[in-house]
């Protein structure tokens, strides 16, 4: 591994939210723990670098370090650059491929932000160079960083709850800023059962323990909720209707810290797949914003998905539960509280986690994150990588054609989902 002086160098390619605001915020807030440093940041727009690299550098100004963040002038320039030993790609989904196979081309550690890909076809791209390198890609797939959905998986795999039979993943989240960024073009994001569901479907893989999923339905799509209004203003900095999906002023937006526009290179944008307060109705959106989607395994496991991104803000937005043959368990993302039944209903306990990093981004998941990070530039195994994303990539476009053909029964075992 390649060293900077006595730090770990990290371009970040995709200067968005995720890849600046949560990811490299975190890497700047930690520099002194991890040694991981942000040498350099890249993005298409020239502005959304410079601007992020300034954020970056307010950070590390504050925690009295001395340190510029550059703004790479090309994809060929951040990854080549020999400072860099560390490559986090957090690109528009459909933009994963081209990064990793340069970083890894460049003989760069990869780090790729979730979903893996649009297609299975990118996809397994991905994984094949991860395979031809001799060297892991960590992915960013977050619930494999928060303790609460670590230990309800750790439980139900100890037989706790004895052979684990059924699992409901509920996730009713107010994400209507699928409709307003760029996710709301299904090409660039594949969706918001790409987006959000390949976390959950990451998470069913995870529980089954190795088992195949052999079956996919699914029920949902488009409900009308966000209909299309060629009407309305283009974007909410335009309007003044009484709305509550308004950007950057709903409740789910100022309690994940997004209430205010990270910089001014999101307002002066304008093509909607470079702004963040695009209309909810503006016409063109074609992504799908509910679905309730039931997975079968080779187990005999059955695992249902229950999403939509226009459910109230509440704190119990998305929880887990999973049924065995004596027992079951409950979690929910927002306490991380578990509620554990064993021994046919004789035993009943609550496990709570005491963590002083909750209020962080993803409930702590992204410290954790940055922090296996710095294990894996130090040869540790990743806990997920390309491989389980193409197994959530394959559940989701099995969900995709299932609401397509009206429910039908997606036969995995054979089905070309490419």
């Amino acid at each position: 591994m390649q060293r900077t002086d006595e730090h770990v160098g990290v371009a970040i390619i995709g200067a968005g939210e995720r890849g600046v605001y949560y990811i490299g915020s975190r890497i700047a807030e930690t520099v002194n723990d991890t040694e991981l440093l942000v040498v350099g940041v890249f993005d298409l727009i020239e502005g959304r670098a410079r601007l992020a690299a300034e954020h970056l550098n307010q950070i590390y100004q504050t925690a009295g370090i001395s340190h510029r963040t550059r703004v790479f002038s090309s994809l060929d320039q951040a990854v080549g650059d020999a400072k860099v030993d560390l490559v986090v790609v957090t690109t528009h989904t459909n933009n994963h491929r081209e990064p990793v196979a340069k970083a890894v081309a460049a003989g760069k550690r990869v780090y790729l932000d979730k979903p893996i890909s649009v297609t299975l076809d990118d996809a397994q791209t991905i994984l094949d160079l991860e395979k031809s390198s001799g060297q892991p890609i960590i992915m960013g797939f977050t619930r494999r960083y928060e303790k609460p959905w670590i230990t309800a998986v750790d439980l139900a795999q100890s037989g706790r709850i004895g052979g684990v039979r059924m699992v409901l993943l509920r996730s009713v989240i107010p994400y209507s800023r699928y409709m307003q960024l760029w996710h709301r073009d299904a090409s660039l994001s594949g969706g918001a059962i790409n987006d959000k569901c390949s976390h959950h479907f990451d998470v069913l893989n995870w529980i089954s323990n190795g088992a195949t999923p052999i079956r996919v339905s699914a029920a949902g799509g488009r409900s009308g909720v966000f209909g299309a209004d060629p009407d309305a203003p283009e974007r909410c900095s335009d309007c003044d209707r009484d709305c509550p999906y308004r950007r950057h002023e709903t409740l789910i937006d100022k309690f994940e810290g997004v209430g205010t526009v990270p910089n001014e290179s999101w307002v002066h944008a304008d093509n909607p797949r470079d702004r963040n307060d695009t209309c909810v109705y503006h016409p063109g959106a074609d992504i799908d914003d509910h679905a309730v989607i039931t997975v079968q395994f080779d187990s005999g496991l059955v695992a249902t998905v229950f999403f939509a991104i226009f459910g109230p803000w509440s704190e119990d937005q998305e929880t887990l539960e999973i049924v065995g043959d004596s027992g079951r368990l409950r979690m929910e993302r927002h306490s991380g509280d578990i509620d554990l039944v064993e021994n046919y209903g004789h035993d009943r306990s609550v496990i709570k986690f005491d963590n002083p990093n909750r209020s962080s981004s993803h409930y702590g998941a992204d410290l954790e994150l940055v922090q296996r990070l710095r294990g894996f530039m130090n040869g540790e195994t990743p806990p997920v990588g390309p491989r389980e994303g193409v197994s959530s990539l394959r559940l989701v476009l099995a969900a995709q054609a299932s609401l397509r053909d009206g429910g039908r029964l997606v036969d995995l075992t054979s089905e070309d989902l490419a």
